[in-house]
């Protein structure tokens, strides 16, 4: 089966999903997708019809597909993606950011009898549901806008993955032909990610479900009902263990042997116990079967025993970081805390709080820093650039905490 963020590996070895930023949070700028004029793709097109006709799709989908274009812009996102290197620390920032977790339990509180209804249905919590939902497209303010035909067919065309891309294509137009959504509203990321948790068409025509009952799978519309549910219903139907947790940050005792943390190397509960483990939050730790240590760094830092539902929450993105981001997006929205291990302090001698005080500083100066997560991206740069340069000072563009001492 193929995984349905596989078109977007490269963004899994982020640790980030391809909605999460360090951005405000708000609505991203519609970008525009200019098609150009390519007899090679109108070629290509008339083929792409025939073999769309032997898979069944009627002549008045066939006909939004022939009226694709060719989108030189996708090409050039699918070859100029970076390879991303984000610590755990920077990732769990990022997916726990203190706007992303109001604006969850907002959105938490708000749909209370909707998430009740799906947990009924498909035994999933609201809070997993609500972090999907956040991490993927930030609550529906960033689903894409790509016109996903004339992407999926560019792909398909001048790809490095064609054959992948081409069962998307048909996959997109078995989902036009059956009526969940016409061909103009069929947007999403330039890679084929759809709606408010950016399934792709194969996903999509495979766990979908029409929670609102009006005959459509709708994703991509105001209401999220259908996509939240399906979203639970994706995860049930990968083995999601109802009323499960999806793993527990735990304290482990003195001089405890770092050695046996490994997702490879589950062992019982009651073993971990034996050894010293207690939750971070205190008490015992809750025995759900099977479960393996992963550490994040050296003593002191979050560590996590992690359930057989964490294994469910990759077949989302099979990325420990994005599950982790799920999981502890998911507890702080349900009310938890901070993170009771601690991350050591950065190549400069900044911890992630000092990180967030500079671009506080910063924001309040009037520079774009975009949310103060405590992850120095190009914003913050830019901004440190911008205020070493007004202050006179060498422009280097790097967080240090003189820098943040004379702020």
């Amino acid at each position: 089966m193929v995984s349905r963020r596989i078109v977007l590996s490269g963004l899994a070895a982020v640790g980030v999903s391809a909605c999460v930023g360090g951005g405000s949070g708000a609505p991203v700028a519609a970008q525009t997708w200019p098609a150009v004029p390519n007899d090679g793709f109108d070629r290509w097109l008339v083929g792409m019809q025939s073999r769309a006709a032997a898979r069944g799709i009627s002549p008045a989908t066939q006909g939004a597909l022939m009226r694709a274009g060719f989108l030189p812009d996708v090409i050039d996102k699918s070859q100029t993606q970076p390879e991303f290197t984000r610590t755990t620390e920077d990732y769990l920032a990022i997916a726990t950011a203190p706007d992303r977790v109001s604006q969850g339990r907002a959105q938490l509180a708000a749909r209370a009898p909707l998430l009740a209804q799906i947990e009924t249905a498909y035994g999933v919590a609201p809070q997993i549901v609500t972090a999907i939902w956040g991490l993927e497209s930030r609550y529906g303010t960033r689903m894409g806008d790509a016109p996903l035909i004339s992407a999926l067919a560019t792909l398909a065309y001048a790809g490095r993955r064609a054959e992948f891309f081409e069962t998307q294509l048909v996959a997109a137009l078995k989902i036009i032909d059956r009526g969940d959504v016409p061909a103009a509203r069929m947007t999403g990321s330039w890679a084929g990610a759809m709606g408010h948790t950016q399934f792709i068409p194969t996903t999509f025509l495979a766990h979908a479900v029409d929670f609102t009952g009006d005959g459509r799978r709708d994703i991509w519309g105001a209401d999220p009902t259908d996509a939240l549910a399906s979203a639970a219903a994706y995860l049930r139907d990968s083995g999601w263990q109802r009323g499960g947790l999806w793993g527990i940050e735990v304290r482990l005792p003195a001089g405890f042997d770092r050695g046996l943390g490994g997702r490879g190397k589950a062992r019982s509960v009651p073993t971990w116990r034996e050894m010293g483990m207690t939750a971070a939050a205190g008490g015992a730790v809750p025995d759900e079967g099977a479960a393996s240590l992963y550490l994040t760094g050296g003593a002191g830092t979050p560590s996590f025993l992690l359930y057989r539902n964490f294994n469910v929450i990759l077949r989302y993105n099979n990325a420990v970081s994005y599950g982790l981001g799920i999981g502890v997006l998911s507890d702080r929205i349900a009310g938890a805390g901070a993170l009771r291990g601690q991350f050591p302090p950065d190549a400069a001698g900044m911890t992630l709080a000092d990180r967030q005080s500079l671009q506080v500083k910063l924001a309040a100066l009037g520079y774009d820093i975009g949310t103060p997560d405590g992850v120095i991206g190009d914003k913050t740069r830019a901004a440190i650039r911008a205020y070493q340069r007004r202050s006179g000072l060498a422009v280097t563009g790097e967080p240090t905490m003189a820098l943040l001492a004379r702020l």
